[in-house]
């Protein structure tokens, strides 16, 4: 893996981890999927436009829409959708640390449903991941956490896996941006629908409420998209899914610096047991 890989990871993770606690500022201001569409909107028509100034085109083959289509509903309305309903009542830390979980999902899916081998040091770092994950979620739970916003959290977490399954699809043909701009597009037409018929659009605007909304928009929204999309087509989905060891520490961390969460010893602890079981994982299926 070279340098710039590497570099790609890095700010890929710290840039997703962020994220939740943009989303967590925008959700206690505006409703989440009239705010995640119309997010999805803006970003989408940037870069599709931006796509087509540089001379991509949206001329995409059979395998590459229908993955196209897959991700943007799978990723952007399923799992940013039940994210950004449930972190009306939950953490932005514990939705990043419950999120951050994918990898886990992903290679768990690959071994009990499809039948890949993974080896000891992966079967390991997979309990040892799903522990951390049951660890942070009792603690938080018997602390008062919802129970119905931890749910839409896993459901999303299961849209996730879904959709990085399919990502390879979609970042063949060089076509970066314009992709990374039509999966926007897609996600804000389908939360458009729940939007429209189950929210009301009320929103206490501040600069704070503002600023959030720009960032999730064009950092989170576009460019980690984008650089994951790169980083994947570069090192492939296995090799590129290893950094999101990091997106636990970063989503805690990022939360309590902004929003002033607390961090019990419990979530350090499941936290260093997530991130090393998901690097184990990882690991383990790139010598598979």
């Amino acid at each position: 893996m070279d340098r710039r890989a590497v570099a790609m990871g890095i700010l890929f993770a710290l840039m997703w981890a962020s994220a939740f606690t943009s989303a967590r500022i925008i959700v206690q201001a505006a409703p989440p999927l009239t705010a995640l569409a119309l997010r999805f909107l803006i970003s989408g028509l940037v870069g599709v436009i931006w796509a087509k100034a540089i001379g991509q085109s949206w001329h995409l083959t059979r395998k590459q829409w229908i993955a196209v289509a897959v991700f943007g509903i799978c990723q952007n309305a399923l799992y940013l959708g039940m994210n950004f309903v449930a972190m009306q009542t939950v953490e932005a830390s514990l939705a990043s640390i419950i999120a951050s979980a994918m990898p886990l999902c992903v290679a768990l899916a690959g071994w009990a449903l499809f039948g890949q081998k993974l080896p000891m040091q992966g079967l390991l770092g997979l309990i040892a991941g799903v522990a951390g994950v049951v660890l942070i979620m009792g603690t938080r739970l018997s602390g008062g956490a919802d129970l119905t916003g931890v749910i839409f959290c896993l459901i999303g977490l299961a849209s996730l896996s879904t959709a990085t399954l399919s990502v390879q699809g979609a970042s063949s043909g060089g076509n970066y941006l314009m992709i990374v701009g039509l999966q926007m597009l897609i996600g804000s037409a389908a939360l458009w629908v729940p939007a429209i018929a189950l929210e009301t659009f009320s929103v206490d605007l501040t600069w704070q409420v503002a600023v959030a909304f720009l960032y999730t928009t064009l950092v989170p929204g576009l460019a980690a998209t984008l650089v994951w999309v790169m980083l994947v087509n570069r090192i492939g989905t296995v090799r590129a899914s290893v950094f999101h060891f990091l997106s636990p520490f970063f989503g805690v961390a990022i939360a309590a610096v902004v929003l002033g969460e607390a961090i019990g010893a419990s979530d350090l602890v499941g936290v260093a047991i997530i991130a090393a079981g998901i690097l184990a994982v990882q690991l383990a299926r790139q010598k598979g």
